[in-house]
């Protein structure tokens, strides 16, 4: 396990391949805001509707 080990880090990094034990580095996904929805306006209950009816 050295240099010309195609199964460990070191020898990724000498053969100049990737695989599991080196992964490329990806590049940092871009930053989406997140728009909050509006509150929209409960609807009211049967009960509620009742209620104020009287």
């Amino acid at each position: 396990m050295g240099k010309g080990d195609r199964k460990t880090k070191r020898g990724k990094i000498v053969l100049g391949t990737y695989g599991k034990r080196r992964p490329r580095k990806t590049s940092k996904a871009a930053v989406v805001p997140v728009v909050e929805a509006e509150e929209k306006p409960k609807a009211k209950t049967a009960k509620a509707a009742k209620a104020t009816k009287k």
